[in-house]
């Protein structure tokens, strides 16, 4: 079975059905054909395809009795009439009995390639979504946060997760800001021994040394001026726990080595204090700096670093994981739609073609504020391209990403352009080699 798609073409005319057949298999899609509309029943009674494509005018059994049996048995299949252009008003009607369009004829095959290329996508998100809310709702019932992915890239994140979350082991996460850090320290606790304790998190670059100490340790009574109370820090807080340290490498010297010391001996002394306090806690930290270069400048502990870095787990940006961004695109739908009490059910094929093409320096952050914006600003079910923001509309702004091993080569660079161009043209070889003044 391809992976592009199976479709069943429906046509009683030998030479269009045997034209058909050919076009789309050289598009690489599995293709079926049946020679009357009798056929085609008979296989939709054993068959579930991706796409119907059947021709309207037909002996015995017509496009339109295809179709009722198509939504009959396989409601998420799409159909596309093909009628001449004297019935054209009778394949409007079978659009509005769920019929996803039609193609006149005489036909033009880039028409066909067209719209059967927007239907197979059309059916490939809704059956994405139809996963995603079923394993958003098995995450909810289980109490676990959800990492949303399908890529190889984010399946070996998960896989890993899984192996890891049950051991004890400190993790170090490494991504660009927005990859979703916080979501996968919240996966490996939830699937811990320690998920019925306490998970807490600070942002080590939001605070100042002093504030940081405090906010980490606690104080005893009247250690300082104004401390008219005994403090527990979040370390002693999160005892039996996890402790997510978001941003380590912003943590100042001084900090590191009092850390340190803690996950060396297992004991904290509060500020002000003279006893040490037993704390058994998990660390999970998180960075979007290089902390071996850190380590390196001197800016960061080389044994802290060790401690921390049991386990390394990488979180890769969206632009290494595009195929996940109809997922994503999806779930931020459902979820902003609900919280607004607002109908939007889909992306029109041309906006979302401009959200596959972003570079999305932000990451899922960023495309989660797209959404939320998006579907404030439609007027209709139907996210359109005028919804977005300016920066999406104007893709000539190409954006230069460093990895984590610095700047990309130009290899990379040209891979990524060829790539660009080949999602303008429906990944048309011969029309991208055009463009781009190259061979084939």
């Amino acid at each position: 079975m391809s992976e592009e798609g199976t479709i069943l073409v429906v046509e009683d005319d030998d030479i269009a059905r045997q034209n058909l057949q050919y076009i789309l298999q050289k598009e690489g899609y599995d293709v079926t054909a049946a020679e009357s509309g009798v056929k085609a029943l008979q296989l939709l009674e054993k068959n579930e395809y991706d796409l119907v494509l059947t021709d309207l005018k037909m002996h015995q059994v017509d496009g339109m009795q295809v179709l009722g049996k198509v939504r009959e048995n396989y409601p998420h299949t799409e159909v596309i009439m093909i009628t001449a252009y004297a019935t054209v008003d009778t394949a409007v009607e079978a659009m509005r009995h769920g019929a996803y369009h039609y193609i006149p004829k005489p036909y033009k095959v880039d028409l066909v390639r067209r719209l059967v290329k927007e239907a197979l996508y059309k059916r490939k998100l809704y059956m994405e979504n139809i996963k995603l809310k079923t394993e958003l709702a098995e995450h909810k019932e289980k109490k676990r946060p959800l990492l949303i992915g399908s890529s190889e890239a984010m399946r070996q994140v998960i896989e890993l997760i899984e192996h890891v979350a049950p051991t004890d082991s400190n993790v170090l996460i490494y991504g660009e800001t927005g990859t979703g850090k916080e979501l996968a320290a919240k996966t490996l606790h939830a699937l811990s021994h320690r998920n019925n304790q306490k998970f807490l998190a600070v942002n080590c670059g939001a605070f100042s040394e002093e504030l940081l100490v405090n906010e980490l340790f606690g104080h005893e009574k009247e250690a300082f001026t104004g401390a008219s109370t005994k403090k527990i820090g979040l370390i002693e807080a999160a005892d039996q726990g996890t402790l997510f340290l978001d941003e380590i490498g912003e943590m100042p010297s001084n900090m590191q080595v009092m850390l340190l010391r803690v996950m060396e001996e297992r004991e904290l002394i509060r500020v002000g204090g003279t006893s040490t306090v037993p704390v058994n806690v998990r660390f999970i930290a998180a960075t979007s700096r290089d902390l071996k270069r850190e380590c390196e400048a001197g800016r960061f502990r080389l044994d802290l670093f060790y401690r921390l870095n049991v386990v390394n787990l990488y979180l890769p940006p969206l632009v290494e994981r595009t195929e996940d961004i109809p997922l994503l695109i999806n779930y931020f739908l459902d979820t902003k739609s609900k919280q607004m009490n607002k109908e939007v059910t889909e992306v029109e094929p041309e906006a979302m073609e401009l959200l596959n093409n972003y570079s999305w320096p932000g990451n899922v952050r960023e495309l989660e504020n797209v959404i939320e914006r998006a579907v404030v600003m439609t007027r209709t079910p139907t996210i359109q391209v005028k919804d977005l923001p300016p920066d999406i509309l104007d893709l000539s702004v190409q954006t230069f990403r460093l990895k984590e091993d610095g700047p990309p080569s130009m290899e990379e660079q040209e891979i990524s352009y060829i790539k660009w161009v080949l999602n303008q043209v429906g990944w048309n070889k011969t029309k991208a080699a055009e463009i781009m003044k190259i061979d084939r």
